[in-house]
């Protein structure tokens, strides 16, 4: 056993030691028998180290362990190495520095699929398609999605040389751009869906989420938003502060917002819109699906509760556990369960787990038992709104009106996995200028017809794929729009993907008929201004 080793086994050791020291107290005080539960693990470590038949190095028993016991509890704690943790951290910090690309390796090479406005890849003009073929002299052929970020990124103002193959023109081209703080926005996109209706489609709550949506509101409100479809659907959850933040844009002061309720000291809270809200008047109608999770349920269940939004789609994940993630002393953190989420009118966000969960978040199986964090009677519970309208506890947000999202063969989602759309229209868009200068024009008039599809499906049938004639004649709307949107953002960039994507969405086109009984809801008499 070398001097590195036999190091790592004593700190370990003098780890435990303390903390079966602190332990030892703690059972004196009444606690649990962990002195002797603790011991046992210690065993297990000295037996693996000195007799398994490979030397194992002791981080990763360790690693193991943890990563044992936190599964132990429920779904949502976890144990993150150093590296993982600073990616997780950054996503939500709102930002990062480099020179603002989306990209994605398709066979093997570095393809641009769009710069990010007013980045500096934008600037210099980078297009879709574009084969960034090296990095600073270095060939990114082959190079993985980390190093490829490792190269491209870095120190605000510092600059990086890449090397540019455009279409089929044969030399490649240097652009020598200068990186600079690109923002990871929360806002997907926001633009007037009509005359009077303002869309925003939210992906995840991070650190400048509220700020992103006051901004976003008050440029739609000079367009001549008179009322807001906002869109949770896919959204993943974040900071709590945030989803607070956006509740406060639209509740009167002191109307409750969300409540947290735990074991350890200090965790109870409850969230209160602290000033009138800029946006309390305006009728809202909210999106949500399967994978509106989290800080996004608080924001779809605090609205609902004050009928201050109408909630269409379908159920919510039911994600309702607060999670602290605390950083270990090598830069690694863990993320452990410490409350529980509860709408203003004091249901429970979150939903049964167990052995099924998998099912369960598929609709599958909708009578999974209670799991460890859900006691039956929080199950059971139905609650009210402001209004008098019936909602249940556990389970997630229940949209009013239900509308599910379209379904997809596996071919098509094969098809988007492997980014056919975006390789298609990239081919297409070189040998077919044809739309009109104005966006607007082309997203209402033009439709991808039978020819067009014809050429799509030849397009695959050449690179060696099979074409399913059922999966194709059930998926044809589906192909079409998704066709649509990817010529869209060769010809007029991401905004006008987004756009395309959001106007051809059946779900949006149904939402948008609910705003009446948005505004009814709003005016419902309920008992006071607070539950």
């Amino acid at each position: 056993m070398n001097s590195r080793h036999k190091s790592n086994i004593s700190r370990f050791t003098i780890g435990v030691i303390f903390l079966l020291f602190i332990f030892v107290v703690n059972q004196a005080a009444g606690g649990d028998s962990w002195y002797g539960e603790l011991t046992r693990l210690v065993e297990v470590f000295k037996l693996v180290r000195n007799y398994y038949v490979e030397e194992i190095p002791s981080s990763r028993l360790v690693d193991g362990a943890i990563r044992g016991m936190l599964a132990e509890l429920d779904p949502h704690c976890n144990y993150m190495e150093a590296a993982e943790a600073d990616e997780i951290a950054e996503e939500f910090d709102g930002y990062f520095f480099g020179i603002g690309i989306e990209y994605l390796i398709e066979g093997k090479i570095l393809t641009v699929v769009a710069p990010i406005p007013g980045t500096p890849a934008a600037k210099a003009g980078l297009r879709p398609g574009d084969q960034i073929i090296k990095i600073n002299n270095k060939y990114t052929y082959g190079l993985s999605d980390r190093k490829i970020q490792e190269l491209l990124r870095g120190n605000s103002g510092t600059s990086v040389l890449i090397t540019v193959k455009r279409g089929g023109k044969a030399l490649a081209f240097d652009l020598n751009i200068t990186r600079s703080q690109i923002p990871i926005t929360s806002i997907l996109t926001s633009f007037m869906l009509d005359g009077h209706t303002g869309y925003i489609a939210l992906s995840r709550f991070s650190r400048t989420t509220g700020q992103e949506m006051q901004t976003a509101l008050q440029k739609l409100e000079q367009h001549g938003m008179q009322q807001l479809l906002l869109d949770l659907r896919s959204n993943s959850g974040g900071y709590l502060d945030q989803a607070v933040a956006v509740c406060d844009l639209f509740l009167p002061e002191g109307q409750t917002i969300v409540s947290t309720k735990g074991r350890a000291y200090g965790v109870d809270e409850t969230f209160t819109a602290t000033a009138a809200g800029d946006f309390e008047n305006l009728p809202l109608v909210l999106l949500i699906d399967r994978g509106t999770a989290s800080a996004a349920e608080i924001v779809a269940g605090a609205l609902q509760d004050w009928d201050r939004g109408l909630l269409v789609g379908e159920n919510s994940f039911g994600k309702g556990l607060v999670q602290s993630q605390i950083e270990l002393n090598d830069g690694a953190a863990v993320r452990i369960t410490i409350a529980k989420y509860f709408t203003p009118s004091g249901r429970l966000i979150q939903r049964p787990f167990d052995k099924n969960l998998v099912e369960y978040y598929l609709g599958e199986s909708e009578s999974s038992n209670a799991g460890k964090l859900l006691r039956k009677k929080e199950v059971l519970q139905t609650h009210h709104t402001r209004g008098g309208r019936l909602v249940k506890g556990g389970g997630g947000i229940k949209p009013d009106v239900t509308c599910k999202s379209a379904e997809i063969s596996p071919f098509t989602s094969q098809l988007l996995a492997q980014e056919q759309f975006f390789k298609f229209s990239l081919e297409f868009s070189q040998s077919h200028r044809i739309f009109p200068q104005e966006y607007t024009v082309f997203r209402q008039s033009f439709s991808v017809g039978e020819k067009t599809l014809k050429t799509f499906l030849l397009f695959l049938v050449n690179q060696g794929i099979t074409v399913y004639p059922d999966a194709i004649k059930a998926d044809r709307k589906q192909l079409q729009t998704l066709l649509k949107s990817e010529l869209a953002r060769q010809f007029w960039g991401g905004e006008a993907y987004y756009e395309t994507l959001v106007h051809e969405d059946f779900q949006v086109q149904k939402a948008r008929r609910y705003f009446p009984e948005s505004r009814r809801l709003m005016h419902l008499k309920g008992n006071g201004s607070q539950f």
